[in-house]
């Protein structure tokens, strides 16, 4: 096959020059584009170096922790591409869970994730945070009370009012079901029996005779074990497996009292004023990553456990007795409505919001 010889066309003057002209522009350009890179690019070099670090630490254990907080801060880290670090602590790591609050005011610590009413938050809402008897049903309850009917607007005045500390948002977690090592059958069954349990709820049940223990969340297990403890009035089915109390407790009463617990997000004001707005938007996006996380987890993992798990043995309080519970409830939110008049307004929305749910009827409320 012929060889096929390649021409290259002479060039005219004006259109040399323009080239010419073309790759001084464009090496002008690329030059002031990498400088401009450069200058755009600084605040990545620097906190690359200096990043901002806060240390943030969880009502829960790292087992559960795993679950209600890790990926939110792993996602976060990845997405601050090195502007910011959080380091993720776990219950009780660095300081005991009920001085948690003042850890972080007082700048010990960065921020918190946790209920108001476990950490003690001096306001007056306090015991509204974790699980309040009867206030919701389902986990979708908690945001659609904080966003439609007021509860964002109550929780933001409430701590506008406490010194260097920031409320950053709440969303929901499991249902409160009670577990233990002895069944529980009737309402004279609690009687006497120790559990581990959050505080609200706790002084609530004590009325029934169950003993509320605070103890260091990795000493529950063997408490149980040892007989310190009788059970927990903590989580639902999904956290008491994934942490091993179902391992140590024989019975699962069905019976919930309520069905989220709240819980929030807070930080110290003078860590939260460093972190530039855009860095906030994204922890607060992450929050809300969380959030959804959370929705999921818990809503599938509460069915599948209850209807397939075989660690424990279901128990039903007859619903003759458990509706005097309801009942009783009742009276409980009057007792805490008297608080202050915030707190009021807050048992109001519970009622109003009651009674839109029972009378929107199924998918809302059953009953």
């Amino acid at each position: 096959m012929k060889e096929e010889k390649i021409v290259t066309k002479p060039q005219p003057q004006d259109q040399k020059n323009g080239r010419r002209d073309f790759i001084k522009k464009a090496s002008i350009a690329t030059t002031g584009a990498v400088a401009a890179s450069t200058v755009f690019s600084a605040p990545y070099v620097y906190s690359a170096s200096n990043p901002i670090k806060w240390r943030l630490q969880s009502y829960s254990g790292a087992a559960l922790g795993a679950h209600v907080i890790q990926p939110q801060i792993e996602a976060f880290n990845r997405a601050a591409h090195g502007q910011m670090e959080i380091e993720l602590y776990f219950a009780d790591q660095l300081v005991a869970t009920s001085e948690l609050f003042r850890a972080m005011q007082n700048g010990m610590i960065d921020a918190v994730q946790s209920d108001d009413a476990t950490m003690a938050s001096p306001v007056d809402i306090n015991v509204f945070g974790g699980y309040f008897p009867f206030a919701t049903r389902y986990s979708l309850d908690v945001p659609v009370l904080f966003k439609y009917y007021g509860l964002n607007e109550i929780w933001q005045e409430a701590y506008d009012e406490v010194r260097n500390v920031e409320w950053l948002g709440a969303g929901a977690w499991d249902p409160l079901h009670i577990f233990t090592k002895n069944p529980i059958n009737s309402l004279a069954d609690m009687k006497g029996k120790r559990v581990f349990g959050v505080p609200t709820a706790g002084k609530f049940l004590s009325r029934y005779g169950l003993v509320p223990v605070t103890l260091p969340w990795d000493d529950i297990e063997v408490a149980i074990q040892t007989g310190e403890l009788d059970g927990v009035a903590w989580c639902g089915f999904t956290e008491a497996y994934e942490v091993g109390w179902a391992d140590v407790c024989n019975y699962a009463l069905l019976n919930n009292v309520t069905g989220a617990w709240f819980g929030s997000y807070f930080a110290n004001s003078k860590s939260w004023k460093k972190v530039p707005p855009h860095l906030q938007e994204l922890f607060k996006l992450s929050m809300d990553s969380s959030h959804y996380y959370r929705q999921v987890w818990y809503w599938g993992g509460e069915a599948k456990l209850r209807v397939g798990g075989k660690k424990m043995e279901l128990t039903t309080i007859p619903t003759e007795e458990w509706d005097q519970v309801v009942k009783d409830a009742e009276e409980f939110w009057d007792d805490m409505s008297s608080i202050s008049p915030r707190a009021a307004k807050v048992v109001n929305i519970f009622k109003e919001y009651s009674k839109v749910m029972h009378e929107a009827g199924v998918p809302y409320r059953y009953s």
